[in-house]
């Protein structure tokens, strides 16, 4: 059974939210209005940091009340552009949101509510749902060797890293919080110096993920849910597996445990 602490609210405070935006446009617009429409129970500060879109995302983002947009000249990675949060101020629970997540509901509250609740879970991720309101499967075990990359080639250590056959309807502690969408706690983020920004993009959340575990538990939350449009273009596809494997390598290189 999974056990809350405590029933103490975050009473006057508030909550902050990053999305990191590239080329976006029309996506992360409907992410920025879902969340600034929804976030309702406490007052939000969400910054939006635009990696040096080259189309109308940045147009688009400075229509949108109660957004704060920063530009960057260039791309400068997932992580390094969400550590900017770092020097603005943030909320007592901070949340890393991808810019094609929609939410339908108070699902950031809910959750700065649930974790402030419990006493000890220092990070935490929602229910992933894919656009047919199916549950997308992503990784909540640590990444080894073979489940990056056997993993391609065999189903049976694919579903073990994703627990694609365990039904998650309780809160409950999981090795891997995906950036798509997380919160955490923001003394702890902040403590931990934010992102690795050695990795340009993927894998600096697993390892976010195994530093957090050192200061409470990291868990899913799966009565929260939010929808990932999760698309990418086949010209896309082979460019983001370079960099998908060039971050799993450095990730290996410093966990050789994992190898």
């Amino acid at each position: 059974m999974f056990e809350v602490k405590g029933t103490k609210g975050l009473s006057e405070r508030f909550i902050s939210a990053t999305i990191v935006t590239y080329n976006d446009g029309e996506t992360a617009l409907e992410a920025v209005k879902s969340i600034v429409a929804n976030t309702k129970r406490y007052p939000l500060k969400l910054y939006v940091f635009d990696n040096g879109s080259t189309d109308n995302t940045v147009d688009l983002i400075k229509g949108v009340k109660g957004v704060r947009l920063i530009e960057n000249r260039k791309n400068i990675g997932f992580g390094a552009a969400h550590n900017l949060a770092l020097k603005e101020d943030l909320g007592d629970y901070h949340f890393v949101i991808n810019p094609d997540i929609t939410v339908k509901s108070d699902v950031l509250s809910d959750m700065a509510d649930f974790m402030e609740q419990s006493g000890d879970i220092v990070m935490a991720m929602p229910k992933i749902l894919n656009t047919d309101g199916s549950e997308q499967k992503l990784p909540k075990e640590v990444p080894t060797f073979k489940r990056l990359f056997l993993g391609r080639l065999s189903k049976n250590v694919r579903n073990e890293y994703i627990w694609a056959n365990r039904e998650i309807n309780e809160p409950c502690e999981i090795n891997f919080c995906s950036g798509c969408c997380f919160g955490i706690k923001t003394s702890v983020f902040k403590d931990l110096g934010g992102f690795d920004q050695r990795y340009f993009m993927y894998l600096e959340d697993v390892d976010l993920t195994l530093r957090a575990k050192k200061k409470g538990r990291v868990c899913i939350l799966p009565q929260y849910e939010v929808t990932h449009k999760w698309e990418r273009t086949s010209a896309k596809k082979l460019k983001y597996l370079l960099i998908h494997i060039s971050s799993s390598m450095k990730f290996l290189r410093r966990r050789k445990e994992l190898l």
